[in-house]
């Protein structure tokens, strides 16, 4: 991959056959070095983030985590399988930026050892549905034509009738997916913006048409989709630039063949803010009025957010009525006054995206 511009290997990740795997897959000249002692790498930069390094580690967390929502907000009961974390693209919003404290983009080397743990508890537990994900710490293909990963993950996912997994992605790395020929039990999802903040604020991201093309050849080749519009940002004109994303997704994508959709505006740690200034200067995403949240979060108004997502519904349902919309934690008084009904609480939204996953994978 042409950005990866060196590589470290922490020594306690020599031996994996990952590390050997995607070494392998490096382009040659790139240096490695490989790192005796943990965290001697190299100091933490806000403001290069380490995004052209790559960094095999042994990792020593859980690699199977629930989605890290609030109480006080209503959560889809997501399940997170950590395979790395830091991303190469650079969006101006992206909360990592305040929640990573390492550099480097960190792929997780003892993927395939810990793998069984994480396919235990789901055959533990088989009239359970877990919707799973790669995309919450990283992007879920940016990293997959060198590490291969989907093509360790997809066969073990397909197989398992109470498991799905979604990998979510800005990028167009579709070829492993493509080329595995494995399709049940998969979504493939893009997060989506308008134009203008796709080509302002997703530095590094291909465009939204570039996004939809992959989307297209996914559809075509059997996959289920799925499409997050998150963060949604209010500037001046953005009712007509998302509704243009909008007609670009009917131009591109059947909807009978959408899993869901989310919807969640721009929201972010306080100590986001200062990080987002350092590092993207000219950016006008802290420019509108946000108040803090119940979890500490800033966030827009109320009456904004309801704005932006009775807009999105209003023109989704336009477009099918059957998109399994949703938002992404959200109060239940925003979800009544946006989208006209509510599940009520954590557990209602996760059955009814429980009952999306039958409907579409029966």
């Amino acid at each position: 991959m042409t950005f990866i511009k060196k590589v470290f290997i922490d020594s306690e990740a020599l031996g994996y056959p990952l590390t050997q795997k995607v070494l392998s897959r490096v382009k040659n000249g790139v240096p490695h070095r490989i790192i005796e002692e943990k965290g001697s790498s190299s100091g933490f930069d806000e403001v290069d983030m380490g995004k052209e390094t790559l960094h095999l580690i042994s990792y020593k967390g859980e690699f199977l985590k629930p989605c890290p929502g609030t109480k006080e907000y209503i959560c889809c009961g997501y399940k997170i399988l950590n395979i790395g974390t830091n991303c190469p693209l650079d969006c101006s919003y992206c909360i990592l930026q305040s929640y990573i404290n390492m550099p480097n983009l960190r792929v997780f080397a003892n993927l395939e050892e810990e793998l069984g743990n994480v396919l235990d508890i789901f055959d533990s537990n088989p009239e359970s549905i877990f919707r799973v994900g790669t995309g919450e710490f990283t992007d879920s293909l940016a990293l997959d034509p060198v590490t291969f990963c989907s093509d360790l993950l997809l066969p073990e996912f397909s197989i398992r009738k109470n498991v799905i997994l979604e990998l979510k992605t800005k990028t167009v790395n579709i070829n492993r997916l493509i080329a595995s020929k494995i399709r049940d039990r998969i979504v493939v999802s893009w997060s989506l913006n308008s134009s203008f903040i796709a080509s302002k604020e997703e530095l590094k991201a291909p465009g939204i048409i570039k996004r939809l093309e992959a989307a297209r050849k996914c559809q075509s080749e059997g996959f289920v989709l799925g499409f997050h519009f998150d963060p949604m940002l209010m500037y001046p004109g953005w009712q007509e630039d998302y509704l243009r994303t909008l007609d670009l997704m009917d131009k591109y994508v059947d909807p009978k063949g959408i899993i869901w959709i989310s919807l969640g505006s721009f929201r972010y740690m306080p100590g986001l803010k200062p990080i987002v200034r350092k590092r993207h200067p000219n950016t006008t995403i802290l420019d509108g009025e946000f108040i803090q949240g119940l979890d500490g979060k800033m966030r827009y108004f109320k009456p904004i957010r309801i704005d932006l997502y009775s807009f999105m519904k209003e023109h989704l349902d336009k477009w099918y009525s059957n998109l399994g919309l949703y938002l992404c934690m959200e109060s239940d008084e925003v979800w009544q006054e946006s989208l006209g009904w509510s599940p009520g609480v954590s557990e209602g939204l996760k059955c009814y995206l429980d009952d999306r996953t039958i409907e579409l994978f029966a």
